[in-house]
Order: structure tokens, then sequence, then C-alpha cells
């Protein structure tokens, strides 16, 4: 028997490993408040806010990694968010939202943990693409749709465009592509469970981001 026949891929791997954290991400009392339309646009806005900073911390790390034989294959361009969710800021604060700008203490330790992974550890900083911009593909596109309903954003407009991928015109073959660059990362079996504990972390941070959240807005009685 071929034994390279039962081989699962890597994308297969990190999916089905991540699935019980990705799961508590996305069921976070927050986000289902959220969704649900039981907060405000304050509570959108400041979710906003928590998203630039760990964008901040992948973009400014993807440039040194361009050329890195492992993470560099996963540096597009198409997927950068940070000019959009700038502009989704200005229209949801003002031209000053940069003024009392606050990082959650969640917030921090997360873009902390993609800087650290970016500057030392290129395996480690793919952990944190896959989950957040394969995220963004995903379940962000709900996440629009609703806050386009549910405060009147223009349809793919200022305050939502963090989520509209211009650049990436078939969003289910981009996703396609981006697991054929997982399972043929440059790196041995070691590694690549190393990758999924870190993607494991990855979301376990974006909980606890949602979990301050939850502190800062609880449920609308």
């Amino acid at each position: 028997m071929d034994a390279t026949a039962t081989v699962t891929p890597f994308s297969t791997l990190i999916r089905t490993a991540s699935h019980e954290q990705h799961t508590e991400a996305e069921t976070s009392t927050f986000m289902g408040d959220l969704l649900g339309g039981r907060l405000g646009v304050d509570a959108y806005t400041r979710y906003t806010e928590q998203l630039w900073f760990v964008y901040q911390a992948l973009e400014e790390g993807a440039e040194a990694l361009r050329d890195d034989p492992v993470a560099g294959p996963f540096i597009q361009p198409e997927l950068m968010r940070s000019t959009e969710l700038e502009r989704d800021l200005a229209h949801l604060r003002g031209e000053n939202w940069r003024e009392d700008l606050e990082a959650l203490p969640a917030t921090a330790a997360y873009a902390a943990r993609v800087a650290e992974c970016a500057r030392t550890w290129p395996a480690g900083y793919i952990a944190h693409h896959y989950t957040r911009y394969l995220g963004d593909l995903s379940g962000g596109q709900i996440i629009r749709d609703k806050a386009e309903k549910t405060w009147g954003f223009e349809r793919k407009g200022d305050g939502v465009r963090f989520y509209v991928f211009e650049q990436i015109t078939n969003p289910a073959a981009f996703k396609r592509g981006y697991r054929e660059l997982l399972d043929a990362v440059n790196a041995d079996d070691l590694e690549k469970q190393r990758i999924i504990e870190e993607c494991k972390r990855a979301f376990a941070l974006n909980t606890a981001v949602f979990r301050e959240l939850g502190e800062v807005f609880p449920r609308s009685a």
C-alpha cells in the first residue's frame, strides 16, 4: 500500500486540531451579543479598534518576512488590512481616531505575541496569519453583513471596509490556494505540530480579547 495515500494534508490537520479553540472564539458571549444586535455601534467600534493593534503587528512584521523561505509565500498584498481598518476607524471615530486609542490588556498580549513570532519564529507567524486572514475571508463576511444591517453602514462601505477584499475576486479559489500553501509549507513534522499549537494559542488570545470586550460591554438588559 502506498503510504502517501493516507497522509492527511497539513491544512486539514491544522483546521481539525484547532476546531475546539476556533469554536470557542466564534461562540463568545461578546460576539454573540454583537451579531445578535444586542450591543450598540460603540461596541463594534471598540472591537474594530482592537483589531487595528493586532493587524499592525501582523503587517509591520510582514515586510521583513517577504523573502523568508517559510513565511514568505504567505505574505500576499491583497490580504493586507491596515489601510482599510484605518479608513473604518476614521469613519467610526472621526479623523482624530488615533487620539485616546487604547489596547485592552488582552489585545496588547495578542499583538505582542504576533510581533514576537514575526521577529523570531516565521513558522509561528504563519499560525497567526492563517487564523486571522482566512477567518476574515470566511466568518468575517457574516460580521460585515450584520454590521451593515444593524448599524446602517453602506454595503461594503466605510465602517466595514476591513471585511472587503477588493483585490480578491474569487474568495473560494483564494482560500483553496492558501490551503495549498499550508500543505506545501517548508517545515518538518515537528515544526508543523508547533505551528498547530501556535494556531490554538492564536485562537485563545483572540478569545481573551472577546472576554475583555464582554466585560466592557455587558449584554443590554
